[in-house]
């Protein structure tokens, strides 16, 4: 069993890739389920086979706490924890290959909390991967795309898992996704759009920076995919398989 986990930043697209991915498996007559671990959610785009919400609910945990919405996403997400036991037999008995764990819509609440390290960590699976969206959108500036290769280094570090960093919304945003798929590649060309808005002491930082994350491998390749046109999603599955299979190759 082959379990990827979608993280990125709130807006980043991980439900639509998480119902596009399923389908791509199940399409192709590969067993795939879906998870949804936020139980904060109110409308998703699939229907989850395993849904935390079935076990906790953020508006009950509000009321049996006295706590608002930041505080009960923030124990919600705990407890999810709690549960990992249940969810595992849940997700067991579906005898999936490929099960895609879409994770909550705010990225600290599970990859920088020990719940989320401890759900990573305990989920059994013959393979574990953690996908790192980027909305281009969002990624506009130099600067911007630096802060969101730096917290894709830092999710990557801190849930320990081989981690594919992959550049969302490529059907809405063909020219960002574009420019920014050239400074992932080039630090040149990065370091050219950089000084344009950026000069001096912090310019150097920026550089050193982007230097450094390029060095340990990190965000250096991203993978632009369209979970809408699934454009990308050949060179992105194709990846996911190499990792998790030790370099098969994936035929499309």
């Amino acid at each position: 069993m082959e379990v990827t986990f979608v993280t990125g930043t709130a807006g980043s697209g991980k439900s639509l890739l998480t119902n596009a991915l399923k389908n791509w498996y199940v399409n192709r007559g590969e067993d795939a389920i879906a998870v949804n671990l936020d139980p904060g959610v109110v409308d998703l785009p699939y229907e989850p086979d395993v849904d935390v919400r079935d076990r906790i609910q953020l508006q009950q945990v509000m009321e049996d706490y006295g706590l608002g919405p930041n505080g009960a996403l923030i124990l919600a997400a705990d407890l999810t924890a709690t549960k990992i036991g249940e969810i595992q037999e849940e997700i067991d008995s579906f005898k999936a290959e490929n099960v895609i764990v879409d994770t909550p819509g705010q990225t600290e609440l599970f990859a920088f909390r020990e719940s989320g390290e401890f759900i990573v960590r305990e989920m059994k699976a013959d393979s574990k991967l953690l996908l790192f969206l980027v909305d281009p959108l969002l990624a506009n500036t130099p600067s911007n795309f630096l802060s969101l290769a730096l917290l894709s280094a830092s999710v990557g570090l801190r849930l320990s898992v081989p981690k594919i960093t992959v550049l969302t919304k490529r059907d809405i945003a063909r020219d960002g996704v574009k420019r920014i798929a050239e400074w992932s590649r080039d630090t040149k060309v990065f370091e050219g759009a950089l000084s344009g808005t950026k000069d001096g002491e912090q310019y150097s930082l920026y550089s050193e920076l982007f230097r450094a994350i390029r060095r340990l491998s990190f965000g250096a390749d991203l993978y632009p995919v369209s979970s809408t046109t699934l454009e990308g999603m050949i060179a992105l599955v194709g990846e996911m398989t190499r990792i998790a299979r030790g370099g098969e190759e994936f035929t499309d």
